[in-house]
């Protein structure tokens, strides 16, 4: 698939060919899916946690009498009906973290980067770097790219300026390369791609550098 190399200005200056096996595979739905609940399932802290009735701080002596007060019956004031009593059946602290193949993580990251490129969201740039931080410079350089749309910005190495620059953009954030998950693919409207890191992609994700062959990829 061959797409237009851009400039900060937004201007065309080139073309380039983006690798085949990354970034025009058949997409699989179900596999971004599984892979999308499982980076959300992994997010998780799963430190909720809530007091049962044995361990709310309360006595335990019999509320009322067992009989003659015509109310029900109730051995302790701790029973989850009553305000400030304990939780029946809360979260307690648990690990939500899902397990995935390699293969089939790096399968769904290739099928969301080919969706991204089929619906024309990929923009290559042949720069992506400012001398000091500056918000405005970098909303200005967005809005040539991508207009008000988000953007995920990705970076082939640390770049403090551009980073510090996007940092304060609410439509707008930046990830390096090699961090790339399906997550920031599909939560922005574009992805932004400077040659560098496209170079980064082609290393880490093309069928050859994952140990497979062309021919094996369905």
């Amino acid at each position: 698939m061959e797409v237009a190399i851009r400039n900060m200005a937004g201007s065309e200056v080139g073309t380039v060919e983006l690798p085949a096996d990354i970034f025009e595979v058949e997409v699989n739905v179900g596999l971004m899916h599984q892979a999308f609940v499982r980076q959300m399932a992994n997010a998780r802290l799963g430190t909720h946690d809530t007091k049962s009735r044995g361990e709310i701080n309360m006595t335990k002596a019999k509320w009322y009498r067992q009989k003659g007060t015509g109310r029900a019956r109730h051995g302790a004031r701790s029973a989850p009906i009553f305000v400030g009593g304990g939780v029946a059946h809360g979260p307690k602290p648990r690990d939500y973290s899902k397990k995935m193949p390699r293969k089939m993580r790096q399968k769904a990251l290739r099928c969301a980067l080919s969706a991204l490129a089929a619906d024309g969201q990929i923009i290559v740039v042949d720069d992506l770097s400012i001398d000091t931080p500056k918000t405005s410079e970098m909303q200005n350089i967005l809005q040539n790219l991508v207009g008000d749309s988000s953007a995920l910005v990705l970076l082939a190495d640390q770049d403090a300026a551009v980073e510090n620059s996007v940092r304060n953009l609410s439509n707008a954030r930046f990830l390096r390369a090699s961090y790339l998950n399906v997550r920031d693919l599909l939560t922005h409207d574009y992805v932004i791609i400077p040659q560098s890191a496209l170079e980064i992609i082609t290393l880490l994700w093309g069928t050859d550098a994952a140990g497979e062959s062309a021919e094996t990829e369905e």
